[in-house]
């Protein structure tokens, strides 16, 4: 019988820096390297739970801003929890709001605090602190939560990086003191801007509280694709060894695979199901824009080195019919599969990890892969 304690962080395999590791959560253990589907408001947009399930995703992420203004913390502590809420027994993991009361709220009034904000539902004022971030998400019953923290926009100046900075790790240690829930694991984020000093700095202050794994935070926010990989692989190394290394809100395929080469473990976006319902898949040979004509009347399935249900079942030109008539199909089908190759991609990734197989599983990539 496993006697693991949850926070346990296994290392498994390591090849360069790329990582094969495992996390014990209070509903189990995740193996890394993983992406984490986006389910924003308790759902994953048009997938079902076992469907989630079927595909290989082994977590889902909720956003905790989004929950606290609809329907509300209160009332989904009542009806059981976030896992029983939405039919998802498995891990679940929460961020702190903190990304979208900067980048979708109105009238924003930042102080020590906490910060002062307008829904974007209906202009009620809000606040939301360290002590209320965390609150909000031990009573969704989350089994990973993330400190609250200030996300600048781009560009910032390096005055204004040190002050944020400096008070995210001052709400950090707030949002540790007000963690009482026992099962759930608290990350930390790691801010900084653009500059690898500024970057070593903030990581120095967040990872001098001992917390059970640790984020990287404020990238794509409109910075050059390049420096976000440039700084990620600087800066991964860097963290602590022995805990697992969350990259949030990251990416495309290719910035996947050059994240785990850097030394990350944890992945979410919302690219896969987003993209999805706009017509671009992600196939083994890159991007495919399926609304394209060329695709009218191509009998093949999309991707012929997938195995997932959209590409077993339905040619291009029925994919492309659906799309351009505004089937609510289309959807359904492009998100299936995009999900199914992010998950099987790193899975793949994982194996050749642990197959001594990685760098040469890496350059396949990197040859298929562009941004």
């Amino acid at each position: 019988m496993d006697q693991a304690l949850t926070g346990t962080f296994e290392l498994q395999k390591q090849a360069g820096q790329a990582r094969a590791a495992r996390l014990k959560t209070a509903r189990g253990w995740l193996q890394t390297p993983v992406f984490m589907p986006v389910g924003t408001k308790a759902t994953v947009k048009g997938m079902l739970p076992e469907e989630l399930r079927e595909l290989g995703a082994q977590i889902v992420l909720g956003n905790t801003y989004h929950l606290h203004l609809r329907p509300g913390e209160e009332t989904i502590q009542r009806l059981g929890g976030l896992h029983k809420f939405m039919n998802w027994p498995h891990p679940i993991l929460t961020d702190s709001g903190g990304f979208q009361v900067f980048s979708l709220s109105q009238l924003t009034k930042v102080k020590e605090e906490g910060v002062e904000f307008r829904s974007h539902l209906d202009g009620g004022k809000h606040f939301l602190s360290p002590e209320t971030s965390m609150q909000i998400q031990m009573a969704l019953g989350a089994d990973i939560i993330m400190a609250f923290d200030e996300c600048l926009k781009y560009p910032a100046t390096d005055d204004e990086i040190k002050t944020s900075m400096d008070m995210t790790h001052r709400w950090l240690i707030r949002s540790k003191n007000t963690m009482t829930r026992q099962e759930s694991l608290l990350f930390g984020i790691v801010q900084g801007g653009l500059e690898f000093a500024l970057r070593r700095t903030s990581l120095e202050q967040i990872t001098s509280v001992d917390l059970p794994g640790y984020a990287l935070g404020g990238f794509s926010v409109g910075e050059p694709i390049e420096l976000m990989h440039k700084l990620v692989q600087e800066v991964a190394p860097l963290m602590p060894q022995h805990k697992p290394r969350y990259l949030m809100g990251v990416g495309t395929p290719l910035d996947l695979v050059l994240a785990v080469d850097a030394g990350m473990d944890m992945f979410d976006c919302v690219m896969p199901t987003r993209v999805a319902r706009n017509g671009t898949l992600f196939t083994w040979h890159g991007r495919v824009s399926i609304k394209r004509t060329e695709f009218k009347e191509d009998a093949n399935p999309l991707d012929p080195e997938c195995s997932c249900y959209t590409c077993q079942n339905y040619s291009r030109a029925y994919l492309r019919h659906l799309f351009m008539s505004g089937e609510i199909l289309s959807a359904r089908l492009n998100t299936i599969h995009n999900l199914h190759f992010y998950l099987t991609l790193m899975n793949r990734m994982r194996e050749a990890i642990l197959e001594n197989r990685w760098e040469t599983f890496r350059n396949h990539c990197l040859t298929r892969f562009v941004n």
